[in-house]
């Protein structure tokens, strides 16, 4: 019979095997839109596309964060777990949705690369290693906080964590969307508000450690 911990184990792979292979789903979405729309080369200024495309893609998208949803639901108990397995699910992904682009494409040349990054609820746009670094983030806060349930504590945020959170997304959220005209209006975009991503992450990990914290003092 299989102890606790290797249930967790296989778990967790099993979630990180399923991760992977959306992200090769996505990516070969993508591959397929960048020989149509953009067989010269992705990069900005993009020209436009039509707009009856973009809405399949932003469904498109809903439908990829139900999937990722899902998944955390079936693999979690309790709110808070299945939380926790959403963010590992969804940085596991992110970030090997570009590692797929960079064997099928070898693209982005580097992490600075623009690109369109999500299309809800406006385009946002940004360089990659902005979404990676905070996939890396979700992957580590998601794992110690399921791991943190296997120990038989009770992960719950504090409310000065969510308060952190909301703050470090709006930040986060303002660095991608507040230059949306350069996503399909053949614009170059302004500079990356680097300071924005930095301090929305180092809220993040505020956030974290306040409520971890808080939870190891629970026995």
């Amino acid at each position: 019979m299989l102890s606790n911990k290797t249930k967790l184990i296989k778990r967790i792979i099993w979630v990180a095997v399923f991760s992977i292979s959306i992200a090769f789903v996505e990516s070969a979405v993508v591959v397929y839109l960048r020989v149509i729309h953009y067989p010269e080369g992705f990069a900005f200024p993009l020209k436009p596309i039509t707009d009856n495309l973009i809405g399949v893609e932003v469904l498109r998208e809903f439908a990829t964060m139900l999937i990722l949803l899902s998944i955390a639901v079936i693999a979690g108990k309790k709110l808070w777990e299945r939380f926790a397995y959403f963010l590992f699910c969804f940085g596991v992904w992110d970030i090997f949705y570009y590692v797929w682009l960079k064997v099928l494409l070898d693209w982005p040349s580097s992490i600075f690369e623009w690109d369109i990054l999500f299309l809800i609820p406006l385009p946002w746009i940004g360089p990659v290693i902005a979404p990676v670094s905070i996939s890396l983030l979700m992957i580590t806060i998601g794992f110690f906080i399921i791991y943190s349930f296997y120990r038989g504590y009770d992960f719950r945020p504090a409310l000065i964590s969510i308060i952190f959170v909301l703050a470090g997304t709006g930040l986060i959220l303002f660095s991608f969307m507040r230059d949306t005209d350069a996503a399909f209006n053949q614009q170059l975009p302004q500079p990356y508000l680097y300071s924005l991503l930095l301090f929305g992450e180092l809220l993040y990990v505020a956030a974290f450690m306040v409520s971890y914290l808080k939870t190891m003092r629970q026995i």
